[in-house]
């Protein structure tokens, strides 16, 4: 045998064998948050074998130190002999090998962050998101997985994974998949249905004050509208999840599922149903738009470290302002329920001061270390919002340019279609595919919305498809002083003073607590203690910082009573009409004519 030949049979000798990475997780002690965790890795000859728990999860875009809940670690070839290991960094374990074994690894995880939507044991059930619990080798990565579950007796197991051996066992065909579908087992009350030949479940954990019927209703009304922007499905079975919770709320898309939190009394009502059926359409279109086709940058995914884009915005930002369109289209909600969600966004971006600081592009870059608070505010915007916006003006402008034949749904359909994973695009792509749609440059418009902050005329943009953003009628001019405060019985305490506002100006900052003005004892609301005075009048504004009394000279704004809104106009022009029904895909409110298609 040559010794090319032997070189060759050496190396192929390192490489791992293909056999399935085996997880089982075992729930004794589920009031103390803990479970034990057993993965047994394939043989391997490799020198040393690197395992991780992931840093973050998919769909938070934020480093989550998931490691810390790690204790007990130990490891063990396929004879039960201990192997030698070292933790090498905070997330990752190196276990040396002197000779070709499988190797056994086992710890205890503790899983109390249902929050954050990544790992939670109680008495009543689990929330499994792989990325909490479930460790990894690169070496591995793209074997077949296998996951068994030791629970309570009377727990069920659900989720977008296929079932393995029982009804506790599941299998997908690499970590990558494993990682992007959730389990939730546990006490809980499970629906199938199925719309147009694909399976669908719902699947909710805890007691609320949710109708059940009505929800099943309306996902059977959502699922159905896919085919409004997209050319398939890219499954057959989805599963949706609900946490009914006394405080974690938030929802995270996963690839055949999603995970939606909400208070178990924030259902009934109108509004706060409208909140749970919106996020249900969110995680649905992340189903297309991340899952199916994401920016560079995030393809593939690295566990261990962020994944940076300047495309965040239209990963989020445009899913939050899509699902408006699929809910209205569908008829789960009215025109007043998508104007109201409308002027929230419009409110929300217009009392950001940091809209003029940061830009969809950065901040989706940043979002990363993007962070809240007074600051956040001040001088930095969200991908959510922003995005949403930047989709708006985008959509409006693709569609009063080609006459309504042209939208932004043919931008994310085109998406889908040129670069579903495993390829990605970037924002040369996007402009790519603007001008193909639509035969127009877009180079210029890109630079001034997504990477210059974003400037809307908002009356001019709505006017286009027959609104008008204003105010009511019997509004009133009323002193503001441009910050937020909450009461805590005797004072009033600021949380946020809006950049380069009179009160910013005067020396006011987040954390002060505010005792007068002019002399006047602050009441139980800002409203209140500034009704006592007329806009542009310079007051004396008493307050405590560092526990001492201070004083300065504040000129209050000019507000009003009653804020801006969305709503239709009364006699929208026959063009007005045209393109609202292109836009949101039901005719205006005000139309006097029927349009023909």
């Amino acid at each position: 045998m040559n010794k090319i030949t032997l070189s060759l049979l050496a190396a192929l000798s390192a490489i791992p064998a293909f056999a399935d990475v085996e997880y089982k997780l075992s729930i004794d002690q589920p009031a103390h948050h803990l479970g034990d965790v057993k993965v047994i890795f394939p043989k391997t000859s490799q020198a040393h074998l690197d395992i991780h728990l992931p840093d973050w999860r998919t769909g938070r875009y934020e480093i989550l130190d998931l490691a810390n809940g790690i204790r007990f670690f130990e490891a063990k070839s396929e004879n039960g002999e201990n192997l030698q290991w070292k933790k090498i960094d905070k997330n990752t374990w190196r276990i040396h090998l002197d000779e070709p074994t499988e190797v056994n690894v086992s710890y205890q995880v503790y899983a109390n962050q249902l929050g954050m939507r990544s790992r939670h044991i109680d008495d009543s059930h689990a929330f499994i998101d792989a990325s909490g619990f479930f460790m990894f080798s690169d070496s591995f990565r793209q074997e077949p997985v296998t996951v068994d579950l030791d629970v309570p007796k009377g727990w069920r197991s659900v989720s977008g994974m296929d079932f393995a051996d029982d009804k506790h066992s599941f299998k997908a065909d690499n970590y990558d998949i494993l990682l992007d579908s959730p389990i939730e087992t546990g006490i809980n009350d499970l629906y199938k249905f199925e719309v147009d030949g694909r399976k669908y479940e719902l699947v909710i954990w805890g007691e609320g004050n949710y109708d059940v019927e009505l929800m099943l209703s309306d996902l059977k009304k959502l699922v159905k509208t896919g085919s409004l922007i997209w050319h398939d499905y890219p499954y057959e079975r989805y599963v949706f999840m609900v946490h009914a919770t006394s405080g974690a709320r938030g929802a995270t898309e996963h690839l055949n599922s999603t995970i939606i939190q909400r208070h178990r009394d924030s259902f009934a009502k109108r509004d706060d149903y409208i909140g749970f059926i919106a996020t249900a359409a969110h995680e649905f279109i992340h189903t297309w738009n991340v899952k199916n086709y994401r920016p560079a940058g995030l393809v593939p995914y690295d566990y261990i470290a962020p994944n940076y884009s300047d495309l965040l915005w239209l990963s989020e930002g445009s899913t939050s302002y899509l699902e408006n369109y699929l809910l209205l289209s569908a008829g789960i909600t009215s025109n007043e329920e998508f104007y109201k969600d409308l002027n929230k966004t419009i409110s929300r971006h217009l009392k950001t001061p940091g809209r003029e600081v940061q830009s969809a592009a950065e901040t989706s870059f940043d979002k990363w270390i993007n962070a809240g608070g007074d600051h956040g505010r001040n001088f930095s915007t969200n991908i959510y919002s922003e995005g949403s916006l930047v989709s708006l003006a985008l959509d409006i402008d693709l569609l009063d340019k080609s006459e309504g034949k042209v939208s932004y749904r043919d931008v994310h359909s085109e998406l889908y279609k040129q670069f579903k994973l495993p390829k990605s695009f970037n924002s040369q792509d996007v402009q790519n595919i603007l001008k193909q749609i639509s035969g127009r440059d877009y180079s210029t418009w890109w630079k001034e919305n997504v990477e210059s902050p974003l400037s809307i005329d908002f009356d001019a943009l709505l006017a286009t498809v027959g609104l008008e953003y204003t105010r009511p009628d019997n509004s009133k001019a009323v002193a503001g002083l441009d910050v937020m405060a909450k009461s805590n019985g005797e004072l009033l305490i600021l949380s946020h003073v809006a950049r380069e506002s009179s009160a910013w100006q005067g020396g006011l900052t987040a954390g002060d607590k505010l005792v007068a003005l002019d002399g006047r004892q602050v009441r139980k609301s800002l409203k209140d203690s500034l009704a006592l005075f007329e806009p542009e009048q310079e007051v004396s504004v008493s307050f405590i910082r560092r526990h001492q009394l201070m004083t300065t000279k504040v000129k209050l704004t000019s507000d009003f009573d009653k804020p801006k809104k969305v709503k239709a106009v009364k006699a929208p022009t026959e063009r007005q009409a045209k393109l609202y029904k292109a836009w949101t895909g039901v005719e205006h409110p005000n139309a006097i004519y029927t349009n023909p298609q």
